[in-house]
């Protein structure tokens, strides 16, 4: 270790490690700031989507000790492991998902802010998480964490005063990145839209049930589908649709009697798949792989009439603003988003004749497939930068940064 350096258990540092209220809380339009480990997802406070408690329960959890300015909270579970540190004056409170860390005058609370956010402290979370399903740490796991620390409190302002410059300049540039990611998708989306807002001659409107296949009911998946099922039917979730085309690797399997009364609903292969439950809107497209699977409660699958719509380009119609904008409009609820399917029968849908069609497919397959592949490179650019954050927090707590350039230290 390096000369000046000691290792304590955070316990030993720490004035308090405490958690927040175990009630469960009523929630109201306004009120008291309530945070939860949701609230601490990326080593800083989310203080916009939060929810809010009466006075009353307030000053009911108030029997403890009520977190101040920079005092720091870190994720129990959820986010496990991710610290943030309090950044304003505000009367709040917190549940039990996250712990609530105070430190002595020895540590300077940044300096401690970074260790927990560090690799060397992750390592020791990771060992200590508790669980089945969802993993936590305990408070008795957390106080035995251990820091290492110069003793001089100028040497950790020194520290700290690097790792700011460090992380500035880091953060700076991951923002270009992602200014860059979303001109390059808000480029073809504009391109897209503009062929849709602009229909040429030729073109027909009509509803979205006048032109699916005669097979295609539009109608809910499974509405129970019940637990995992070895060697089962593979079924397709909203929380699946995360990419264009959606494999059967990585499904939930289960029992195929439960698919019996939902034939309706088994995919053909190459089916389009919207979600109309939650992220209501979201669509991918089934791979062949998943003929004869099915899907749940969530999702609606499309399969338009091939002599009036072409499949492919009827997935870019899905995708563009002129459908969404009619099913962001028709989407309704407060905890769960959803469509009515009679409402999504009805949105109205626009198109060219067939061959024309597939003309615009063959553009718009151009413009998508450069925009994956940026995202691609955008990606890997991003996914470096926070590597390099943690190459640089391994050197903090190692004893080995220096006043040289990062880049001379990486």
């Amino acid at each position: 270790m390096k000369k000046g350096w000691e290792t304590k258990k955070l316990k030993e540092v720490c004035e308090k490690i405490t958690d927040g209220t175990h009630q469960t809380p009523k929630y109201f339009d306004k009120g008291i700031i309530f945070l939860s480990s949701k609230n601490v997802t990326s080593g800083k406070i989310d203080w916009e989507n939060v929810k809010y408690i009466d006075e009353k329960q307030h000053l009911e959890m108030h029997r403890r000790v009520a977190p101040k300015m920079n005092d720091i909270l870190l994720a129990k579970n959820g986010t496990t492991g991710v610290a943030a540190i309090v950044d304003r004056n505000e009367v709040f409170d917190i549940y039990v998902s996250l712990a609530h860390i105070r430190v002595l005058e020895e540590i300077m609370p940044h300096f401690m802010l970074y260790f927990l956010n560090s690799p060397l402290a992750k390592r020791q979370f990771d060992r200590r998480l508790k669980g089945i399903g969802v993993p936590n740490l305990h408070l008795e796991e957390i106080r035995e964490v251990v820091i290492p620390f110069p003793k001089s409190l100028e040497e950790q302002k020194q520290i700290v005063a690097i790792l700011d410059k460090a992380f500035a300049a880091i953060d700076r540039a991951k923002a270009n990145v992602a200014q860059n990611l979303r001109n390059a998708n808000e480029l073809f989306e504009s391109y897209l839209n503009e062929v849709f807002e602009n229909k040429g001659e030729g073109w027909e409107e009509t509803t979205l049930e006048n032109i699916v296949s005669t097979d295609c009911t539009l109608s809910y998946g499974i509405v129970q589908p019940g637990d995992e099922f070895e060697n089962g039917l593979p079924i397709v979730r909203p929380t699946d649709l995360n990419s264009k085309i959606i494999f059967k690797e990585g499904l939930k399997l289960v029992n195929p009697e439960r698919a019996d009364s939902y034939s309706r609903t088994t995919l053909k292969g190459g089916d389009i798949l919207m979600c109309v439950r939650g992220t209501t809107g979201t669509i991918s497209i089934a791979s062949t792989e998943l003929k004869g699977a099915n899907v749940t409660r969530g999702i609606v699958p499309i399969n338009f009439n091939s002599k009036i719509l072409d499949q492919s380009f009827g997935y870019y119609l899905l995708k563009s603003n002129y459908i969404q904008k009619q099913i962001r409009k028709k989407t309704y609820g407060a905890a769960l988003m959803q469509i009515n399917i009679g409402d999504l029968r009805k949105i109205r849908v626009l198109y060219p004749p067939l061959l024309q069609q597939k003309r615009f497919v063959q553009k718009f397959d151009i413009g998508s497939t450069q925009t994956h592949r940026l995202d691609l490179v955008y990606g890997r650019k991003i996914a470096d930068l926070e590597e390099l954050k943690k190459s640089i927090l391994q050197k903090a707590f190692s004893g080995e940064l220096t006043h040289k350039p990062i880049h001379e230290q990486v």
